[in-house]
């Protein structure tokens, strides 16, 4: 594992994925490096977690065996310019960027920086997180494990092909966000035939948990899943019919295609 972790960044995927390292006890929370231009927030992260603040983005890139750049895309080119010369020779440059290719961080920080790209998502903070990985050749597989382990420490971490990270930011970076939008719709409808908004939110959002486990431990296919629950002239079938003339999985390809094409426009 990496000694030190530097996160530049503590906006709300950069405070996930601090938290989720402090709670799974994954790396000692002072070996833990923050920096936000807004210091107060950085500030803010610190207290909540024991993590350290550092002045300086090149203080911090000084102190990082692993540096997690957690800014927004827009806001990259600049600080890595403020990091690149301070980063140690054997560190390794972490960015969560949607839309930044391991080449053009490379541009940015030199020819011969280890590059590790990443697309999490925001479960992380509660360690449930969906992890895409992938690296440029600079990367030992010794240092690229250490990067594994990091986030695997805060939820689940798969190596991919560069080449697919657009699709998984349609697929897992952004997809929670439309999750709370359909335990939000179950929740508004509950209300509405009686039942409290704080219980709604428990039955609708305790359901979508476990038919999420019931995907990745059962053996059927999601296909067959939604068959075995659906009963003949029943009424889960009466709503799926329902959600199907409605255009309900369209409607979510079509979300998902609008974050992939996105992605590919800001690449």
């Amino acid at each position: 594992m990496f000694q030190t972790i530097g996160v530049c960044g503590t906006g709300n995927m950069g405070r996930a994925i601090v938290k989720g390292l402090v709670a799974a006890h994954a790396i000692a929370a002072d070996h833990i490096y923050l920096y936000n231009i807004h210091k107060e927030k950085a500030e803010a992260l610190a207290k909540e977690t024991g993590a350290v603040v550092v002045d300086t983005p090149e203080e911090l890139a000084r102190q990082s065996q692993g540096l997690i750049m957690a800014v927004k895309p827009n806001l990259m080119e600049l600080a890595l310019e403020a990091v690149r010369e301070s980063l140690p020779a054997d560190s390794v440059l972490i960015s969560i960027a949607a839309g930044i290719s391991l080449e053009k961080l490379a541009f940015y920080t030199g020819p011969e920086t280890k590059i590790v790209r990443v697309m999490p998502n925001t479960p992380a903070k509660v360690g449930e997180a969906m992890i895409a990985v992938c690296r440029n050749k600079n990367v030992t597989e010794e240092a690229f494990a250490t990067a594994m382990k990091i986030f695997a420490a805060v939820g689940q971490a798969e190596e991919i092909e560069e080449r697919l990270m657009d699709c998984v930011i349609g697929v897992s970076g952004s997809s929670p966000a439309y999750t709370y939008m359909y335990i939000e719709a179950l929740v508004q409808a509950a209300k509405a035939n009686g039942m409290s908004g704080e219980k709604a939110k428990i039955f609708a959002a305790q359901s979508v948990l476990g038919a999420a486990k019931m995907v990745l431990e059962s053996p059927e296919s999601l296909e067959q899943l939604r068959i075995n629950v659906c009963s003949p002239k029943g009424t889960t079938i009466e709503a799926v019919e329902t959600l199907f003339a409605n255009g309900f999985t369209d409607k979510v390809k079509e979300g998902f295609q609008a974050a992939v094409d996105r992605s590919i426009e800001m690449t």
